[in-house]
């Protein structure tokens, strides 16, 4: 299966997630550092931007290995790093969350990302739609 596919896979699972907390779901002990259990609006409107933010990093993921072509040269494949970075910068910001929950869950999760989005700006998301 190429990465950006399971990438994606798991950019739409984190994106549910984040509906679910957009509509009040007692789920606020795994994202945003924890600290509410429903989240309140100002974080309600960070987790729906969230979720545009995980179509755009699809987006860029796809276009990096060929399956769409939607940005111009270089874009995808800088854009692709700054992705990893972001995700790698996530892993830190999740380990050091105060909340148990988030941390058991989005580090392991965080983990998953930056190492796809790794593979996807390598250019190894290609040689995987090869196979």
């Amino acid at each position: 299966m190429p990465f950006a596919l399971v990438l994606t896979v798991v950019l739409v699972l984190l994106a549910v997630f984040q509906l679910a907390l957009v509509f009040g779901a007692p789920l606020g002990r795994f994202a945003w550092g924890g600290q509410h259990r429903v989240l309140p609006a100002r974080l309600r409107v960070g987790s729906a931007v969230s979720i545009v933010v995980y179509a755009f990093i699809a987006a860029i993921a796809w276009d990096r290995v060929g399956l769409i072509d939607v940005f111009g040269d270089p874009f995808a494949e800088i854009a692709m790093w700054v992705v990893f970075g972001y995700f790698a910068l996530g892993i830190l910001a999740n380990a050091v969350s105060r909340s148990v929950a988030e941390r058991a869950v989005m580090v392991p999760v965080s983990i998953v990302l930056a190492a796809l989005s790794l593979l996807i700006a390598l250019g190894s998301g290609e040689l995987a739609l090869a196979a």
